[in-house]
Parts: structure tokens; C-alpha cells; sequence
């Protein structure tokens, strides 16, 4: 077959998935670009019916830049738990201070001043611009790749990104790339269903450690119980957390790095 015919195939069957069993998620029905940033911070790391029982909630408390920056971080992460990952509610929070302060409260729209934003690295940006502008930007993530390694690379293993973003560029529907990426992602999904062991060709690939007893539970655990008490002694944390006192400390150290925490001589509270 030529390439071009391929292609023609390819995007045919993509789109056809799309066409009839394409989802219905609530940032899909909005062009804000805000709520858009606040979609896509919350899809990093998080499945999709996560993000769902949280995104309408946050809008509704944080609808706009300004009413995120002007809250307290404490606040913030509140209405992110159960999403996990606390330092990208920090990220959006900061996200939302620097739009304020250097945008008048509008979202950026070109690439460059995107990834001046905290926490939104080149992949957000190109979805933003996508997903905010409906801009024809080339762009990567976890579904995509699954849809070009299933269609392109099936005899293939140790692909890396650097030989699927040309695709993704060749095949890009210009006039409308914001449904085109809707329908890459769905497919994407449907194919991780069906076929499991696509992701693992990839030279990117990386397997989950197991969430239970792991030092992220451990650090959700700290950051959900001073939301509860308000402070606590590092002793008070070991008990809670049931873990050794010096690896609790270096997990209370780490948060502090990030700006999550503050660890005042022997007592813990939130930024």
C-alpha cells in the first residue's frame, strides 16, 4: 500500500471509531482556555473518570484565575484530593498567579509563554493550544503513541517518540485538529482495552509501581491529614502513616522542597 493510501486508511479508521463511539467529557464542551488548563493538569498521571468527578467541582470553587490565585494553597489542594499528585494543584495554583499577574488574568496563547507557565511542559502546551485554540500543533501523549505504535510500529520494539511525532505531523487534520486529537485519544483508549501490550513497544514505556505502600500513597497521606488537623509533629506523622520516623522525615523534606508543606523545627503544616 503507499504511503499516502495509508495514511487515507489510517485516519479513516480513526475517525470512524470517533464518529461513533467518541466520549462525552465535560472539558470537551467548553473553548475557555483556563478550564482547559485546569483539564489537562488534572489528566497528567490520572485516568479520565478521576478527572471527572473533580473538574466541574473545581470550576465551581476556582471559575477563573483570578479566584485560584487569590486562594490559599490549603483551599486548592482541598478541592484537588482524590486526584493525587499534589504538586500539580500547586502548579495550577501558581499557574493561575502568574496569568494574573503577568496576562491580565487571560491564558497565554502562543507555545513559548505556555511553557513559561508552572508544571505545563511541551505536551500540555501543544494540547492547550489544541484543545483552548484549535491550532494544528504536533503534539504527544499516552493514547496517541498507543494509536501510532498499533498502526506504524507493530513489528517493531524500542520505538521512540523522536520517529512517531512525524506521523503525528503528516497525518494532522489541519482544518479541524482539535477533533482530530479527540478522536487519536478515544481510539487510543479502546486500543489499550483490546490490546494491552502496545504501550511496551515503545522506548518510553515504563511500568506503574504498585500505589499501596508506595512513597506518593505516603506523601497523599501527609498532605490529606494536616488538611484534617491543620499541623502535626513528625512523631504524630510516624504514627499516623505507620512508616519509620527517617523515612517519613525525608518525605515531609520533600514536600517542604516543593512548597506543598512547611516544617517549622518539629511541626508540619501546609504551605
Amino acid at each position: 500500500m503507499e504511503k499516502q493510501e495509508r495514511f487515507h486508511a489510517f485516519i479513516n479508521t480513526v475517525y470512524s471509531y470517533y464518529g461513533c463511539r467518541g466520549r462525552d467529557l465535560s472539558w470537551r464542551a467548553t473553548g475557555t482556555p483556563y478550564h482547559i488548563l485546569v483539564s489537562e493538569l488534572m489528566l497528567q498521571q490520572t485516568q479520565v473518570v478521576r478527572v471527572l468527578k473533580k473538574y466541574d467541582e473545581f470550576l465551581r470553587v476556582f471559575p477563573d484565575p483570578y479566584a485560584l490565585a487569590d486562594a490559599p494553597l490549603s483551599a486548592v489542594l482541598k478541592v484537588w484530593q482524590g486526584l493525587g499528585y499534589n504538586r500539580r494543584a500547586r502548579y495550577l495554583w501558581l499557574c493561575a498567579q502568574k496569568i494574573v499577574d503577568q496576562y491580565n488574568g487571560s491564558m497565554p496563547t502562543e507555545i513559548t509563554e505556555l511553557t513559561g507557565l508552572p508544571g505545563v511542559g511541551r505536551a500540555t502546551a501543544g494540547a492547550i493550544m489544541v484543545f483552548a485554540y484549535n491550532k494544528p500543533v504536533v503534539f504527544i501523549e499516552t493514547n496517541i503513541r498507543t494509536v501510532f505504535l498499533y498502526f506504524f510500529f507493530n513489528d517493531r520494539t524500542g520505538v521512540k517518540d523522536s520517529e512517531i511525532f512525524p506521523l503525528i505531523e503528516e497525518t494532522l487534520d489541519h482544518k479541524n485538529p482539535r477533533h482530530w486529537y479527540y478522536a487519536l485519544m478515544d481510539y487510543g483508549v479502546y486500543l489499550k482495552g483490546k490490546h494491552r501490550r502496545v504501550d511496551r513497544i515503545s522506548a518510553h514505556y515504563k511500568k506503574q509501581p504498585p500505589f499501596k505502600g508506595s512513597r506518593r500513597q505516603a506523601r497523599g497521606l501527609i498532605v490529606k491529614f494536616l488538611l484534617a488537623e491543620g499541623e502535626a509533629s513528625i512523631r504524630r506523622l510516624v504514627r499516623q502513616l505507620g512508616r519509620p520516623r527517617g523515612e517519613v522525615s525525608r518525605i515531609a523534606e520533600d514536600l517542604a522542597a516543593e512548597g506543598i508543606i512547611v516544617i517549622d523545627k518539629n511541626t508540619v503544616r501546609l504551605s
